[in-house]
């Protein structure tokens, strides 16, 4: 299956890609010549298929796990200052999406939407660490039971030209589910409390909904 942000650029796609077929064949004499284009042109239509595909994944939702709000590599596990929300210093883990990863953002945890805002911003690397900052993004807390608040940012990348956030403020989300997407490569960074265990390693690959990024270090059970 696929995502319901790619609906139009594949169905767009394949028409595009079934013109170019045809015209090559039609048009073009010299076969290595003509068989290059058509071959090109079913690449890119693998490749916008592939980048908008959605797998479907059974969550095990709990409250006392972080799960990974999307697939790719953790790049930055660090203690930062956070200014825009918390204004405190929180435990920062980021995660880059490579174009060939699932660019479906999920909820990390279940919870009500507290805060949800976008900010346009510049296009660097989504692996500079600037990014976070000074790219476009958007921001969104989700109060939680054991964690309280904790935030999560979509940020573009260089080829990323536009963030879908499905977040709003007042919603009851659950673990998983789709929270947005972001169209080509991209990170997401998120913002957890000092006190959460993290469970992931520098460079060591997730699978969204899937992999637990930190657990609560409180004794108390789940009500």
């Amino acid at each position: 299956m696929f995502h319901r942000e790619g609906q139009k650029i594949i169905l767009t796609t394949f028409f595009s890609v079934c013109v170019i077929v045809v015209l090559a064949h039609f048009y073009i004499a010299e076969p290595w010549v003509k068989y290059a284009v058509q071959i090109l042109a079913l690449i890119l239509l693998i490749f916008i298929l592939q980048f908008f595909r959605n797998p479907k994944r059974v969550i095990n939702k709990n409250f006392n796990d972080i799960l990974a709000p999307v697939d790719g590599k953790v790049v930055v596990i660090e203690e930062v200052a956070e200014e825009e929300y918390f204004k405190d210093r929180r435990i920062q883990v980021s995660i880059f999406m490579s174009p060939t990863n699932v660019h479906i953002t999920r909820y990390p945890s279940s919870g009500v939407i507290k805060y949800s805002k976008y900010h346009p911003g510049k296009y660097l690397f989504a692996w500079h660490p600037k990014s976070s900052e000074e790219n476009e993004r958007t921001t969104v807390v989700i109060r939680t039971p054991k964690f309280g608040d904790i935030l999560y940012k979509q940020i573009a990348g260089a080829m990323a030209r536009r963030i879908i956030n499905y977040a709003e403020i007042g919603e009851n989300v659950q673990q998983g589910e789709d929270s947005g997407f972001i169209k080509f490569g991209s990170r997401v960074d998120l913002l957890l409390p000092l006190d959460s265990a993290i469970t992931v390693k520098l460079n060591q690959k997730v699978v969204g909904g899937k992999t637990c990024i930190a657990t609560t270090s409180h004794e108390d059970e789940e009500s």
